[in-house]
């Protein structure tokens, strides 16, 4: 009997921002991997604006924007809380980039209270706008260790560094406490939002939920990636750099936009960690 071939639906938040961007990369990782043959599935894109349509998902990007506006319209237009289920009760994969990791954080500060909700999904506190307004925005070359795990063979063997795009980027201030539930003690903090809780739905997620916060990439030294600082100045603010990429489980986020490069690279990887929790999922569920 011939196996079918396993049918991916890949969704990205259609709400506000970059997300045709997306789709496009999205294409790309597709194509890449098929010819290089890494997978046979067949993968569906779709924008996503409705608790419907993002229903007939098994993963989502929440792509880069303003995450105020971006939650402003999930609420208003009834997303939010299917939002929350699918990224925390059911630990779908996830992915959010700039404003879309502000959004999965579990914490957040430099928030005007009332002025923006969290879906959460990652145990971190991030800053936003942590460089500065959007004249000060900033390209910089990374490398990205986890790339090497693709087995694609095109970014396997491509060692140039990534060139990330940062725009009135937040980055991870702080890894908090795998807790279930809200983090009491950030809520107390001023300026500072906090993501209500969810209970996983069944196993799947609650193994998903177990995982620790991985840090993924720093920006080393903030001052190394901008050629208008010096030595010194890399020195004061220190060789191990900025939080800018984080996992937990598989949901991950980005302070960057790859989704601006033309680069696909991340996304190659990422709908190959996709692939991996949706074979998770069929595994546990049999």
């Amino acid at each position: 009997m011939t196996q079918s071939k396993p049918q991916i639906t890949v969704g990205v938040l259609a709400l506000q921002g970059a997300f045709s961007e997306h789709v496009q990369l999205l294409q790309q990782a597709a194509a890449a991997l098929a010819a290089n043959r890494v997978t046979d599935a067949e993968w569906r894109f779709t924008e996503v604006r409705t608790p419907a349509e993002l229903d007939r998902c098994d993963a989502l990007i929440i792509p880069g924007g303003e995450s105020t506006t971006m939650s402003l319209v999930a609420s208003r237009s009834g997303m939010l809380e299917p939002l929350r289920d699918f990224v925390k009760a059911h630990r779908k994969p996830t992915w959010g980039t700039c404003a879309g990791l502000i959004l999965l954080a579990e914490s957040a500060n430099k928030t005007k209270k009332g002025g923006q909700e969290l879906i959460g999904g990652l145990d971190v506190r991030v800053e936003r706008n942590h460089f500065g307004r959007q004249v000060e925005s900033f390209t910089a070359e990374l490398d990205l260790p986890f790339l090497a795990a693709t087995e694609a063979v095109e970014t396997k063997t491509d060692k140039r560094p990534f060139r990330s795009v940062f725009i009135r980027a937040p980055v991870v201030e702080k890894i908090l406490p795998h807790t279930a539930g809200q983090q009491a003690e950030e809520a107390t903090k001023d300026g500072t939002i906090v993501a209500p809780s969810r209970t996983p739905k069944d196993e799947v997620a609650r193994r998903e939920f177990d995982a620790e916060v991985e840090i993924m990439a720093r920006l080393p030294g903030r001052a190394k990636a901008w050629s208008k600082f010096s030595d010194a100045t890399a020195r004061e603010i220190g060789e191990e750099g900025d939080i800018i990429a984080v996992r937990q489980g598989n949901v991950f986020g980005t302070s960057f936009h790859p989704e601006l490069t033309g680069d696909e690279r991340i996304h190659v990887w990422w709908l190959e960690q996709v692939l991996a929790a949706v074979s998770r999922r069929e595994e546990l569920l049999r």
